[in-house]
């Protein structure tokens, strides 16, 4: 599979990203589930199905030496990963490991992660044709994983009181609310607008291990205006390397 010409860029260039020239290739929403992954200096965070690296190098741009390992079962996409961390000179902070969540690999210790993100395939794994590339069907279908294995994956990598965050479609939110319940508390759901008055496509959810208090539904960001550009707040966090506070 090729590389595809030159690097994409986010974060405003902070962050060049090789992707594959055909299948899938990363679009806004790593960059959005960064930026609501509120790691800080010195913390652990697992970015499972870590793909082609783009959440965890945004996360580690924007976070200095916060330390981020990315588990991700294709070998092909951890290989493109590991070249991206290079390529950004973050190899020291990033590392890539290749594995399944459903037999985690001995390197990923259970209870050693502070934070856990993810961008689990959004479709049902029975409401969905897969598509016939590979890379697109694993990065957009559920596989043997579905969503409650994804995140009791994340209840065992966390430690007690840390944080998983995800990116979602917004219409499988009941099914993240209840996977999340047994083992999870404090939700905070970030609605992602596409344009002022539109329906959410697009749902950010922070949760914390071991905590009861009750879930709140934040404002949202609504990232375009009418005329298509980016809005400010979507400006901020997609250019500028801004944090999402909740």
């Amino acid at each position: 599979m090729g590389i595809g010409g030159p690097a994409d860029f986010l974060l405003g260039g902070r962050v060049r990203l090789l992707q594959p020239e055909d299948g899938y290739r990363a679009a806004i929403d790593p960059v959005f589930l960064a930026a609501v992954t509120a790691a800080r200096p010195g913390e652990r965070v697992l970015d499972v199905g870590t793909g082609t690296g783009a959440a965890a190098l945004c996360l580690a741009a924007r976070v200095p030496e916060a330390a981020v390992v990315g588990l991700e079962q294709r070998a092909d996409a951890a290989g493109f990963a590991r070249r991206n961390a290079a390529l950004n000179g973050l190899e020291s902070r990033v590392a890539i490991v290749e594995g399944d969540l459903l037999a985690p690999p001995e390197a990923l210790r259970p209870g050693s992660f502070d934070r856990v993100m993810m961008n689990p395939p959004y479709l049902r794994a029975d409401a969905a044709s897969r598509p016939p590339d590979a890379w697109k069907a694993a990065a957009n279908v559920e596989g043997a994983a579905r969503l409650p294995d994804w995140l009791r994956f994340a209840d065992a990598m966390l430690k007690p009181r840390g944080t998983v965050t995800l990116v979602h479609r917004a219409d499988r939110l009941d099914d993240i609310l209840e996977a999340l319940r047994p083992r999870f508390g404090a939700l905070a759901v970030v609605p992602l607008w596409p344009k002022a008055g539109q329906e959410a496509r697009r749902v950010l959810v922070a949760a914390r291990k071991g905590l009861r208090s009750p879930a709140r539904l934040t404002a949202g960001v609504v990232i375009h205006e009418a005329d298509g550009r980016y809005t400010a707040a979507a400006e901020r966090i997609l250019r500028d390397a801004a944090a999402l506070e909740l």
